[in-house]
């Protein structure tokens, strides 16, 4: 028998503070399409993983399974260590952070800032090896476990929260491709599944970052210089039914080049928008004029001021001057 809903702790009603966010065309080139995109930057710890973390920790805090003084545990190299680290703090429960070594610093110290704890694994452990040693932490502290890799309200709380703001923002509500990179592949299943579920005639356009490198989990392939895009990992993304699903490979350079342009049009955003972008205006080009695409901008560029997106920036003015 489950136990009853319980209330959230006061401090978590912050956690209100996430979405909606803004829905915007975009056209970065004079003769390109128009893109929608959803920016997903500007939720409380600055990417789309607040979504996740919310809806995971707050469903599990009502079903009993997370209480005062408890902990999660969570395998993550990215943004959702962030926003499951803030929302920890809101609801005043601890919570460790498994990821390989070679993150960026400041997504550690981001971390440990909302105080959560940091555990290293061996870089060629890589996510396998995070995964595996989550939940040997969770197993032996008795430790609430998200599992974002398999754990259906990932896509649920896309389907149900940000798909619906999208049809509400759209002109017509009516949406011809979905774009997105494959993390867990939560953001990608369920925007399609809540346009589908609109009666979208929707198609599924999976963004793949091209670099030569091989990702030790399933037969995936990746870049590292796009942090948190890695096709073909995630048990969520593999099951789930997106009949007709496009992918598109796109080079980690020009994935780089356009989220530099994107930032230099006032979008602070990180490299997984550029690869967005890109992917999001071949998929307008073989859908035909007309269509309506959706693509979403994930995270903020301050997680990568010490990575090439920032630190190979050029001036744009005549001889270097500020």
């Amino acid at each position: 028998m489950r136990p009853p809903c319980r209330p959230l702790p006061a401090d978590g009603r912050f956690l209100q503070a996430i979405a909606p966010t803004p829905l915007v065309p975009v056209r970065l080139e004079a003769d390109g399409p128009t893109i929608w995109c959803k920016l997903e930057f500007l939720n409380p710890s600055g990417s789309t993983k607040d979504r996740i973390a919310r809806y995971m920790l707050e469903k599990a805090w009502r079903l009993g399974e997370l209480s005062p003084g408890g902990e999660v545990v969570e395998a993550s190299s990215g943004s959702t260590s962030i926003a499951l680290a803030l929302a920890s703090a809101q609801m005043g429960v601890r919570f460790t952070a498994v990821m390989p070594e070679g993150v960026t610093g400041e997504r550690v110290l981001t971390i440990r800032a909302y105080g959560g704890n940091v555990v290293l694994v061996p870089k060629e452990a890589g996510v396998r090896g995070a995964i595996l040693k989550a939940e040997e932490i969770a197993r032996e502290r008795k430790a609430f476990a998200p599992r974002q890799f398999e754990n259906p309200d990932n896509a649920e709380a896309h389907r149900v929260w940000t798909g619906q703001e999208v049809l509400s923002q759209i002109p017509g509500g009516l949406v011809h491709g979905v774009v997105s990179g494959v993390g867990t592949g939560g953001t990608v299943v369920g925007l399609y599944q809540a346009f589908a579920e609109a009666g979208c005639p929707v198609t599924a356009f999976i963004a793949r970052p091209i670099a030569g490198l091989g990702c030790d989990i399933e037969c995936c392939s990746f870049s590292p210089r796009v942090p948190g895009v890695v096709d073909g990992m995630s048990k969520l993304y593999r099951e789930a039914d997106m009949p007709g699903r496009v992918e598109l490979d796109v080079s980690d350079d020009e994935a780089m080049r356009t989220a530099r342009a994107l930032i230099r049009r006032g979008f602070p955003v990180g490299p997984s928008s550029g690869l967005n972008y890109v992917a999001a205006v071949e998929a307008a080009r073989r859908l035909g004029p007309g269509a309506q695409v959706v693509t979403v901008f994930p995270d903020r560029m301050e997680r990568y001021f010490s990575t090439e997106l920032i630190q190979h920036s050029q001036p744009t003015t005549p001889g270097g001057a500020a």
